[in-house]
């Protein structure tokens, strides 16, 4: 079992991280049209990691972000492995109750967007931990919500261009209008929940400190 309660509080967090990142990437083959605009569903569960990904920044450090995001990207390769295995393995004809068709249609991911949604989930990951830890740096521990909007600001503008270039534009999927716009409104709409979801970062700090009965933030 867990020996501190800092392990329990990583051991939360972290499954929350992994969850939303790999749901995000095997629902991310959909795309939503709202009015003019069209943008992946997979942006759905990515306020939340944005959430997890602050706090686990706040609490354990710029290695611990980097580490579990390295862990998830393999995590990612995985299911997208054990999928197209799922994909190439026949369904019971007359006995599934889903057909191959339908299976490859919901799961049937290409391999742009699997290469797309690493590469964007690393690259976003790695320049959201160096943007927080500038702004940490330079205020201590204070304006919380300028750390974690500036560095979602600026992260999540390389990974709503990065996804849809590699899965959708460079195979030609869309033309580059269509990936223009979606790029653009999908990173509206995160930046706009980031925002929306600030409180929510607060609240974290304030149950976290509180659970683990302290005043400052652990940061090794």
């Amino acid at each position: 079992m867990f020996k501190t309660k800092r392990e329990i509080v990583f051991i939360i967090l972290a499954g929350i991280f992994i969850t939303n990142a790999v749901v995000a990437e095997l629902i991310g083959g959909k795309l939503i049209q709202i009015g003019p605009f069209v943008m992946s569903i997979g942006i759905l569960p990515w306020p939340i990691v944005f959430l997890t990904t602050d706090l686990i920044n706040e609490y354990f450090g710029e290695k611990g972000v980097k580490k579990l995001s390295f862990i998830t990207a393999c995590l990612i390769a995985y299911a997208f492995l054990i999928l197209f295995m799922a994909i190439v393995i026949p369904a019971a004809k007359g006995i599934s109750p889903v057909n191959d068709e339908q299976f490859q249609a919901v799961f049937g991911q290409s391999m742009w967007i699997i290469v797309g949604s690493i590469i964007a989930f690393m690259v976003s990951q790695l320049i959201d931990v160096s943007v927080f830890w500038f702004f940490k740096n330079k205020t201590g521990d204070k304006k919380i919500w300028l750390r974690t909007t500036g560095s979602t600001v600026i992260s999540q503008l390389f990974d709503s261009f990065i996804v849809l270039g590699i899965a959708f534009w460079l195979p030609g999927k869309i033309d580059f209008d269509t990936f223009l716009s979606s790029a653009l409104v999908g990173y509206t709409f995160k930046l706009s929940i980031a925002i929306v979801l600030t409180p929510l970062i607060y609240l974290g700090h304030y149950l976290i400190k509180k659970y683990l009965n302290e005043h400052t933030s652990l940061k090794e």
